[in-house]
């Protein structure tokens, strides 16, 4: 008897247990069809940008520049020992802020689509027309960056690992509540916010505004990065970092305020920066004031590195 009331007292703990996570689930949001339509085919657009041959998945190698002169390539002699590419591919020369960049005889490389015959400048990807350096017919890409005072080479490779073996990109259900009209307020001309990367470099970028918008019963606030009258990127942090979305933060892309100064933020395509697919990228993480108390369940999640992604 003792057993019997026993097990009867633990199944009706049970049947509590399930009533209230039942209760607690959150119940199904009505998606209006053209709503889900368009969410999923920027989902497609995203996933498209993120996988093609020059794509952030594409990243293979990150060299800071800390010398005047590096001998590059992927051989073991060379000073700068790229992942991919041609054993010895050249020469990379720093003259004051002038880069320069001579290739390795017998090496077939083209710079923006032309083939380099001899010595060539090194234009940044803050130049009107940066030096795109292609190899291996042209899967293979060398640029310059510059961040704050240091300059890198950044190398990507269609056959990259991190592209050929890529996982998927998963999200929260698309939720209409997400997609706000904030409200924009305007900043002072040629006002900057100092922005952190990943890496610990602080570059002021522009910021034109700020968007207010009501979650909660409160008003909320971001900073936006971008010039006036242009589009505008949101980078934030919220209480889902670490717990179901990516730990470094998110961004959102935003159409520049219209005429009665509202700005359309769709949380649902809040997406992922490069750094969540790669170690080889210098992402900016959320300043400060973009730090939400606020549990944003909408858009990408983190994403899950397959076991099959290995070193080239």
């Amino acid at each position: 008897m003792k057993t019997l009331r026993g097990c009867a007292v633990l199944l009706a703990a049970m049947v509590l247990a399930a009533c209230g996570k039942q209760e607690a689930a959150k119940p199904p949001v009505a998606v209006d069809a053209n709503f889900a339509h368009d969410n999923e085919l920027w989902r497609e657009s995203r996933l498209t940008e993120l996988l093609a041959p020059d794509g952030w998945t594409s990243l293979v190698g990150l060299h800071w520049l800390e010398l005047k002169a590096h001998y590059i390539g992927s051989g073991s002699t060379s000073g700068i020992r790229m992942a991919m590419g041609p054993p010895r591919m050249g020469l990379v020369q720093r003259e004051g802020q002038t880069f320069w960049f001579t290739p390795e005889p017998g090496v077939s490389l083209k710079a923006n689509g032309t083939p380099i015959a001899g010595r060539i400048p090194l234009l940044s990807d803050d130049a009107e027309q940066p030096t795109a350096i292609t190899f291996d017919d042209d899967k293979g890409l060398l640029t310059l960056i510059h961040r704050g005072p240091r300059y890198a080479l950044r190398l990507k490779h269609a056959d990259a690992p991190a592209r050929r073996h890529f996982g998927q990109l998963t999200y929260w259900p698309a939720d209409p509540s997400w997609r706000v009209t904030a409200r924009f307020v305007p900043h002072d001309a040629n006002k900057t916010l100092p922005i952190v990367d990943i890496t610990g470099l602080t570059t002021d970028l522009p910021n034109a505004g700020a968007v207010e918008f009501e979650r909660d019963g409160r008003t909320w606030r971001l900073e936006a990065l971008g010039e006036p009258g242009r589009p505008l990127q949101l980078i934030f942090a919220d209480r889902t970092n670490g717990r179901g979305s990516y730990s470094a933060g998110r961004f959102i892309d935003a159409e520049a305020p219209d005429a009665k100064g509202e700005v359309v933020v769709d949380f649902n395509r809040a997406y992922n920066p490069p750094c969540a697919f790669t170690p080889f990228a210098t992402c900016p993480l959320p300043p400060p004031e973009n730090r939400l108390d606020l549990l944003v369940e909408a858009g990408e999640k983190v994403y899950a590195k397959p076991a099959t992604e290995a070193a080239p």
